[in-house]
């Protein structure tokens, strides 16, 4: 949960921030949440709303993406979050989704930027927008998120060369596919990436700390990606987590994420992507400033 100070027409300025990693994807069973996953969903929402409360949030906004969004029960865990918290979470679609994590790359960079192309790898789904103008002329939702598949192609730790071999093929076709959509009214100017996959493999090959601030410039070469793919697949968990800005919860799928992060630059031809400290986040929090009028 961000809580931001933010009126029409100003950038929201980050107040406090309230989170844990959940990693809902993972908590998917087949098409279904799991009951621990829902009663983790259950207590983190209700401590947010306290958490509101306390801070004195004159309006709260919920959504949820593309874990509860693939999952059959997700209405109905959602209904039990709005009947114990009194919190309504809207379920985004993948390409709204998409539309709005562009929305927020786009702001940050501004017009000058020309034709942006975004990269934004989640749990669940992969998601990549590409146009001129705030709004995306192509925006998709692809189910290539770094928890799922962790969950659903790795065996071991660390993992098999065989299975990594085969996820790559595996991504790299369902990535190929999108290609044509991106490509059709032109190629970027400019490729940007936001999520906490990309932020971390910025990282691990040498971009500044997250302590230096956001106005830092953050760049991810695929030369560099090219290599900590090979060298992430080799290493443990535990190795993993001892790299430069890897969360523990988040280096059991870092695998995944380096997989599909270099398939995509590969495929789309770039040879760096500008790292955005903006996201689906500040992407929400803008489409509704945008909503109000300038005196709210």
């Amino acid at each position: 949960m961000l809580v931001v100070d933010a009126h029409h027409g100003a950038a929201p300025l980050p107040a406090f921030s309230h989170k844990i990693e959940m990693r809902l994807a993972a908590h998917l069973e087949g098409d279904r949440l799991s009951k621990e996953g829902a009663a983790l969903l259950q207590s983190f929402v209700a401590d947010a709303v306290r958490v509101a409360e306390d801070k004195g949030v004159e309006r709260l906004i919920g959504f949820a993406t593309s874990a509860v969004r693939e999952a059959v029960n997700g209405e109905d865990v959602l209904a039990k979050v709005r009947a114990e918290s009194g919190a309504d979470l809207r379920v985004l679609p993948g390409d709204e989704e998409a539309r709005l994590t562009f929305l927020a790359a786009r702001r940050w960079f501004g017009w000058s930027a020309g034709r942006l192309l975004l990269l934004d790898i989640g749990g669940g789904s992969l998601e990549i927008a590409a146009g001129a103008d705030e709004d995306p002329d192509f925006a998709t939702s692809v189910p290539l998120g770094a928890g799922r598949l962790t969950r659903d192609w790795f065996t071991a730790d660390p993992p098999p060369p065989d299975e990594v071999r085969a996820l790559r093929k595996y991504v790299r076709a369902a990535i190929a596919r999108e290609v044509p959509g991106v490509t059709r009214r032109g190629m970027p100017d400019h490729a940007v990436a936001t999520s906490k996959t990309f932020k971390q493999l910025a990282r691990i090959a040498g971009a500044a700390p997250t302590g230096q601030g956001p106005l830092v410039q953050r760049v991810l070469s695929h030369a560099d990606l090219i290599e900590w793919a090979e060298r992430l697949a080799g290493m443990s968990v535990a190795e993993r987590a001892g790299l430069p800005g890897v969360s523990p919860g988040r280096a059991p799928q870092l695998v995944a994420g380096a997989i599909v992060a270099d398939a995509a630059m590969d495929l789309f031809e770039l040879s760096e992507v500008m790292i955005c400290p903006w996201a689906l986040r500040e992407g929400v929090i803008l489409r509704h400033l945008d909503t109000l009028p300038e005196s709210a």
